[in-house]
């Protein structure tokens, strides 16, 4: 088995081992991940994160041994907080990463951080905190940073940023955590999942207090919550169905 670790800002995942595959996530600076399969120009990969498996080229990464591997993913991460900061890589060289890169690994990269970062924190009220930060970013399917992100991703970078463990699909992240009956239940930085009119859960956002919540949705937003779903206030309607509301922390 091959292990590897992403020395770049961002790094989209693909379905495929091509440059027209969908991107279904992203790796952030500092990831690593397991090597299953290694082509002449594209390998596939398995976040250790999320378990994610897409294709990356091989030129986006760094081999990085066995030993290397497991002692990065037992170390506790320190994420970037600032939208964005950069890497110092030798005389005169910058690399720029954005919030919630892994700069860990600036040891084993042999780089510099300059910027702001903050270490696992399990205090619930950094979730909101966290989350505010992503405010205004722009959708994109697969996306996992302030320039681009979807649902799933907005909700697992802020909980990763504070040491929580999430899934990458809203539709697995729903099968975290304990089930609350009533909006009432919640507490800031719980979840709300919602679905589709086939039952599918496809979209989940952070709740705030006072029955609002933070989601993605053409951008990072805050919408109404009640118990039918998310009401825009410009489209005066209701976007998303409310399916479920969990408590991960």
């Amino acid at each position: 088995m091959l292990y590897g670790i992403c020395p770049l800002s961002v790094v989209c995942v693909r379905t495929a081992p091509d440059d027209s595959g969908e991107t279904i996530t992203q790796l952030l600076y500092g990831d690593c991940f397991k090597v299953p399969e290694k082509r002449s120009k594209w390998s596939k990969i398995r976040n250790a994160y999320d378990a994610k498996e897409g294709w990356i080229p091989n030129g986006q990464y760094m081999e990085i041994t066995a030993e290397q591997y497991e002692a990065l993913k037992a170390d506790e991460s320190v994420h970037s907080i600032d939208l964005v900061a950069h890497i110092s890589k030798g005389e005169h060289q910058l690399i720029p990463v954005v919030l919630g890169s892994n700069i860990k690994a600036t040891a084993l990269l042999g780089h510099e951080f300059e910027g702001s970062a903050i270490e696992g924190s399990k205090e619930k009220a950094k979730l909101v905190e966290t989350a505010l930060l992503y405010l205004n970013a722009p959708y994109q399917k697969g996306g996992k940073t302030p320039f681009g992100i979807d649902s799933s991703g907005f909700v697992q970078m802020v909980y990763k940023i504070n040491g929580f463990e999430l899934n990458r699909s809203a539709e697995e992240q729903s099968k975290q955590g304990m089930a609350l009956s009533f909006i009432e239940e919640s507490e800031p930085g719980d979840l709300a999942f919602f679905d589709t009119k086939e039952g599918i859960i496809d979209h989940v956002g952070i709740i705030l207090k006072d029955n609002y919540i933070i989601h993605v949705n053409g951008h990072v937003r805050i919408d109404r919550l009640d118990h039918t779903g998310i009401f825009n206030p410009e489209e005066k309607a209701y976007t998303h169905q409310l399916r479920v509301i969990k408590k991960l922390t």
